[in-house]
């Protein structure tokens, strides 16, 4: 029973990583493409980059949970 519950929370990690790994790329669009604007609006642009930092650092934090630390 435990085994399929592990096996479950692994299933929607790897579902969460693949959402947040999208969002980060659409910013990452979205980013360039404000950029290419010749003048773009800093705020936004800020806030849009402070977004996708906080996308980054959830995807580490969820690759450190999928992949078992080698080093023992």
């Amino acid at each position: 029973m435990n085994a399929s519950m592990e096996l479950n929370l692994d299933e929607m990690l790897r579902i969460k990583l693949e959402v947040l790994r999208r969002e980060h790329r659409d910013l990452d669009e979205a980013i360039g493409a404000l950029e290419a604007t010749g003048r773009p609006d800093q705020l936004t642009l800020r806030r849009l980059k402070k977004q996708k930092l906080a996308l980054k650092d959830q995807i580490v934090k969820i690759e450190d949970q999928l992949i078992p630390d080698i080093i023992a």
